[in-house]
């Protein structure tokens, strides 16, 4: 079995996103790993080159700015797609990490046991993975209705399937979802743990791939992000992944 791992980025550095933790927490189970690097205002080509030059592919990519691209954030799985249509034809599965997710080691086992179960069934389109999302601090994780539970984030390297949306999720065909098996693993979400000023600045800039996200026009006035704006949060009391120890 071959599993090669994809992913996309642009300005990792200037907007603090994990992404050298976000790859190398699932490269154990990766025989390869393809990463779209966008055009960046930063070191992020070297930083992700330096992570493991043996398994490592870059593809370069300019990202699409353009109207149509900001209808709902189009922009972010067109990249996602490019990185996908790089992964080699004789990989059996692709392994989707986007860059503020990182797996725990405790999960890489159960995952790489679920890909072996479902390679040779062609009926099974991918796993479904549980979320974690940290907010504010690395100690707490959103917990209300407005945090996506579920996600595609292993897929079977099949060319008519496409990422959705902006990027959130996968469908195949004519926008048919996806055939997946739950996976007993969780993905770390870190997209919300981040120095004020530095969170904010990430928001405007997303917000500046979407034609309208009304809700970042809303806190976009001040000069840092208030994070007292979250309805409900509960404590985490286990690890974190060893790779964002050295963060």
């Amino acid at each position: 079995m071959k599993v090669t791992g994809f992913s996309f980025i642009r300005n990792a550095v200037k907007y603090d996103y994990p992404a050298v933790e976000a790859i190398s927490s699932i490269l154990p189970v990766c025989d390869d790993f393809v990463v779209a690097v966008g055009d960046s205002d930063d070191n992020t080509e070297e930083l992700i080159q330096a992570i493991d030059k043996q398994k490592i592919k870059i593809i370069h990519s300019v990202w699409d700015d353009s109207p149509e691209m900001k209808k709902g954030g189009k922009v972010f799985a067109k990249e996602t797609d490019k990185a996908f249509g790089a992964v080699p034809p004789d990989s059996d599965w692709a392994f989707y990490i986007q860059g503020d997710e990182v797996i725990h080691e405790k999960y890489l086992e159960t995952i790489y046991s679920a890909m072996e179960k479902w390679k040779n069934n062609d009926r099974v389109d991918g796993l479904l993975f549980n979320y974690l999302h940290f907010y504010g601090s690395y100690d707490y994780i959103g917990i209300s209705p407005r945090w996506y539970k579920n996600e595609i984030r292993v897929i079977r390297n099949d060319k008519t399937i496409y990422s959705y949306r902006d990027a959130q999720g996968f469908r195949k065909g004519e926008n048919n979802k996806l055939n997946v098996k739950p996976v007993d693993a969780y993905v770390y979400h870190y997209g919300w743990v981040k120095e004020p000023e530095v969170m904010l600045n990430k928001l405007k800039n997303t917000s500046s791939f979407y034609k309208d996200l009304k809700w970042v026009k809303k806190i976009s006035s001040g000069h840092i992000f208030d994070y007292s704006s979250i309805d409900a949060l509960n404590l985490f009391t286990e690890t974190h992944p060893r790779v964002m120890t050295v963060r």
